[in-house]
């Protein structure tokens, strides 16, 4: 697809349009790429299956890398909140209250709102349920392949990177494209920009990292921070990861951590299957063909163990959108992950 910074759109799936009586479940969906890549209509992701199953998804766009992220001292010195850059996830944060405004025209309920990621999308939601302008519009949550409480390390852990670090960052960079005033920043293309980014790279060999940063306006602290002092949304969490990410400990000193501090729930998962079709296994993101119920669109030889594999992810990430629970309102297979009952759910062929 084209890029642009006109990217800010969204898509609906709903199986009651204009029946705004029917209070049906909404599920936010946030694309991952690393903060740099990916949009909303990939091939993989759909809304079908889970509009057949009577919930409302949605699909957002926002801005990446150097356009979502970009942070300026003399930005931050205009604005109200004295804070620049985390532009795309303000965006995540725009469409989230288009939906709470909106949603009852599409039959969907403002109060029953799920937001869910993987990866960079993932990270995202750890960032609206930590920050004060999204959690409390939130009522559930799924963080795919994102990690999860990750403790500092001993020694000389690199810290999280800040409003002044990225101001800094901001200002060096332009200044080298010689874009020292606002009316210069501003009247740059497109082309200029990513210029700018690319020759400061060069000339520092430092790669420019454009992602969330902790600004005192849309974040007041890094996630695991949050998820230490109680600060995330007090709702329940589904969280996960496939083989490849490596992820257990992260998740689970998450959910132990939610356990600690919250009488809501964590469910614990890894997705495990190795896809058909080459030895890349079960890789980053090769978990968004079967709970978007898009096996179809693929071109491995998916059998039909895994169209069973599918569903049964259909059914549990829409249960958690309609109930707080994959299992819906009936069995209890899949328990929370807790210290007495430390239970991944493993998603693989039968």
């Amino acid at each position: 697809p084209m890029r642009s910074e006109d990217c800010l759109y969204l898509n609906v799936w709903t199986p009651a349009p204009g029946k705004t009586n029917q209070k049906l479940p909404v599920a936010m969906w946030i694309h991952g790429g690393a903060y740099m890549a990916g949009w909303g209509t990939e091939v993989e992701m759909d809304g079908e299956a889970w509009a057949a199953r009577d919930v409302i998804l949605v699909t957002i766009n926002y801005r990446l890398g150097i356009f979502g992220f970009f942070a300026h001292p003399l930005l931050s010195a205009e604005s109200p909140n004295k804070v620049s850059g985390n532009y795309g996830i303000q965006d995540q944060i725009a469409a989230l209250r288009w939906i709470k405004d909106n949603i009852a025209q599409f039959g969907g309920d403002p109060d029953n709102i799920t937001v869910f990621g993987q990866s960079a999308g993932a990270g995202s939601v750890q960032q609206l349920v930590n920050s004060p302008l999204s959690k409390n519009l939130i009522k559930k949550a799924i963080i795919q392949s994102g990690g999860g409480l990750s403790v500092p390390s001993t020694g000389n852990a690199p810290s999280a990177p800040n409003l002044a670090g990225m101001e800094k960052t901001g200002k060096d960079m332009m200044d080298l494209a010689g874009a020292t005033t606002l009316d210069k920043l501003r009247s740059m293309d497109y082309q200029q920009v990513l210029k700018a980014q690319d020759v400061y790279t060069q000339s520092t060999t430092q790669r420019v990292r454009m992602a969330p940063f902790v600004d005192n306006y849309v974040t007041r602290s890094t996630f695991s921070e949050a998820v230490i002092s109680n600060q995330i949304a007090d709702i329940p969490y589904m969280i996960g990861y496939t083989t490849k990410d490596n992820s257990e400990k992260a998740v689970a000193n998450f959910c132990l951590e939610r356990e600690k501090t919250s009488k809501q729930p964590a469910y614990a998962y890894l997705f495990s299957r190795e896809l058909p079709g080459d030895d890349s296994g079960a890789f980053h993101s090769s978990e968004l063909w079967y709970m978007f119920g898009t096996l179809k669109r693929s071109w491995r030889p998916f059998i039909e163990a895994d169209y069973k594999l599918s569903k049964e992810m259909l059914d549990c990430w829409t249960n958690f959108a309609k109930y707080g629970n994959p299992n819906g309102n009936k069995s209890d297979d899949w328990r929370p992950y807790t210290k007495t009952h430390p239970e991944f759910k493993i998603f693989n062929i039968k």
